[in-house]
């Protein structure tokens, strides 16, 4: 019976031996994906901070009597350093965590950005307004909130050495050569109809911009990771994938780059961060998925609490840059043709002053009691023409002669 009990009692030790060796990899895992969050988060706030302080100092110079180039300003140059510290977290986010991880973490600058924006306005609200103005924001920033946390929560945990074998199998996978294609094809498609067709919808130009940028969070990631790997004492900087894997990093950069300055030019910056942020994510999420295979392992529960995070992200990320009010741009002129009461403006031969609006213009104000809290109007010249009528209304504003000399 000893002989017998023996055998069967010696695969136990083994066994309570492999137990705790599983729970040191899982938490090793986590606390590196826990590493890689903060600095994404933290990344993202720098970058969000440098971007406010630098649009503060232009805003400063474009106020002051004296003629000054912002590079000149101290405020310029702090944001400037805050920006290059929040992209090196950001960069170094991705050679502790799953790129599938990082990427999604963006929505921590739009909410950055919202909170910046509503500390910091200048306009004076009652709070009802001040409710209503802002309610939207504090229930995309509650939502992002969330979406960040479960992704946090529930991100994939798959870790591998980025070496430069490693990375060329994965460069040569069927997987990654069948999502380059697609890609490739998709593309050609859509550069087609921007620049052939002239479709210069938000969706195309943007879904351009996301496509190059799956490709620029790939090269990251393995540039990342290879250096924090040589940093560790195993050098990685003499294998071609390394130098191949950066000049891939910056062609793609430059060209998001030029195609986020097109569609700057064509709508709106709320919009634009909304539609890129989404697409953007979801592009990198599945090349992730393609070439580093994060999500290998990973339960079904897992990757579904994973989805479920990102939607919430995104729409917490909507509502934010829905409420967003959208810039006015400022006319030295008035174009008198699109002035309401014009058209009654020499009925009788009294100057009609136009209808109220809410939006800042040049002689927009029914009387001067009403700007002591916005803005003093400017004064018009006006041409009094004679319909003959004899007497003429004088109107409830000064009006200057304009007359031609001959």
């Amino acid at each position: 019976m000893e002989r017998m009990n023996g055998p069967a009692l010696q695969p136990l030790p083994l066994a309570t031996a492999a137990g705790p060796r599983l729970v040191h990899e899982d938490s090793f895992s986590y606390k590196e994906n826990l590493i890689g969050a903060l600095l994404a988060i933290f990344g993202h706030l720098l970058i969000s901070i440098a971007l406010n302080l630098q649009k503060y100092s232009h805003i400063r110079l474009a106020g002051s009597k004296g003629h000054r180039v912002y590079f000149k300003t101290k405020t310029w140059w702090g944001g400037l350093f805050l920006l290059f510290l929040g992209e090196l977290g950001v960069f170094s986010a991705y050679a502790f965590a799953p790129l599938s991880l990082i990427v999604p973490l963006g929505a921590v600058s739009v909410i950055a950005t919202a909170i910046i924006g509503i500390i910091f306005i200048k306009e004076k609200w009652k709070p009802k307004e001040f409710l209503r103005r802002y309610v939207l924001s504090f229930v995309g920033c509650g939502l992002a909130v969330v979406g960040t946390y479960l992704l946090i929560t529930f991100g994939p945990n798959s870790h591998e050495t980025m070496t430069g074998e490693n990375i060329t199998k994965h460069l040569v996978s069927w997987p990654f050569l069948l999502y380059t294609l697609v890609e490739i094809i998709l593309f050609c498609l859509l550069l087609y109809f921007y620049k052939e067709r002239k479709a210069n919808y938000i969706v195309v130009i943007l879904l351009l911009v996301a496509l190059l940028g799956s490709m620029t969070a790939i090269t990251v990631k393995a540039v990342a990771g290879m250096i924090a790997v040589s940093v560790r004492g195993n050098l990685q900087l003499g294998y071609p994938i390394f130098y191949i894997m950066v000049v891939c990093m910056v062609a793609t950069a430059a060209f998001q780059a030029t195609f986020l300055t097109q569609a700057s030019q064509l709508y709106d910056a709320s919009q634009i961060a909304s539609v890129g942020y989404i697409l953007s994510t979801t592009t990198a999420i599945t090349a992730g998925a393609t070439f580093y295979l994060d999500f290998t392992g990973e339960d079904v529960l897992h990757i579904c609490m994973f989805a479920l995070g990102c939607l919430i992200a995104f729409l917490g990320v909507f509502l934010i840059t829905r409420n967003k009010r959208k810039s006015i741009l400022f006319e030295p002129y008035i174009s008198m043709d699109a002035m309401p009461g014009m058209q009654n403006l020499h009925d009788n031969g009294t100057a009609v002053q136009p209808d109220l609006k809410t939006s800042f213009s040049y002689g927009a104000l029914e009387s001067n009691e009403t700007i002591s809290e916005i803005y003093a109007p400017a004064m018009l010249p006006v041409v009094q023409e004679e319909h003959g009528s004899k007497k003429a209304l004088v109107p409830p504003y000064r009006v200057t002669e304009h007359r031609k000399e001959e």
